[in-house]
């Protein structure tokens, strides 16, 4: 199903909270299915202050850079909220605990959330990857089989957390 956008008017802003494994779709749907709400994405801001992972940084970097970025879009999704907007959070939330603590952001600064799950099989990610590999853009790190492997090692499938399914035949690629 692909997730409808609330209705407008009055009353609480929403917060997109996307939740899916690298390449499975969360940018794209981000920027065509919710175009126009406002987006916040962990990856650009890294990209945009810190260049290229595993190119102009070391890959196991990434965290101890991404740590004070999070932090910072935490703030602004908190700012956003509380002035009424409605928001998307472009970032994986891999693990059960950091989506609960994003939900409890989202409620203290007065808005609603809605959990969007983007399952995709192994073999279409790495498909999809194999695609995007071949970028260079903040979107687009690269991963390699044995690196997705990982991810799915550390990957906490959303279940009975109020998620939405989106269904991986929405995807159009950009």
């Amino acid at each position: 199903m692909t997730a409808p956008r609330p209705e407008t008017g009055p009353g609480q802003p929403v917060v997109y909270l996307l939740v899916g494994l690298t390449g499975s779709g969360k940018t794209t749907y981000a920027k065509q299915e919710l175009a126009g709400v406002t987006r916040l994405s962990v990856d650009e801001l890294v990209y945009e202050r810190h260049g290229r992972y595993g190119v102009d940084y070391p890959e196991p970097q990434y965290f101890e850079l991404e740590g004070p970025i999070v932090a910072e879009v935490r703030d602004r999704l908190a700012e956003l909220v509380a002035a009424g907007q409605d928001v998307v959070l472009d970032h994986g939330l891999w693990l059960r605990p950091a989506r609960d603590e994003w939900k409890k952001v989202v409620e203290a600064a007065g808005g609603r959330w809605r959990l969007l799950y983007f399952p995709v099989e192994r073999d279409e990610l790495l498909r999809r990857l194999n695609e995007r590999n071949q970028r260079t853009d903040a979107n687009a790190l690269t991963v390699t089989p044995e690196a997705l492997n990982d991810f799915f090692g550390r990957f906490d499938v959303p279940h009975d957390e109020g998620e939405e399914i989106v269904e991986p035949g929405w995807f159009r690629p950009a």
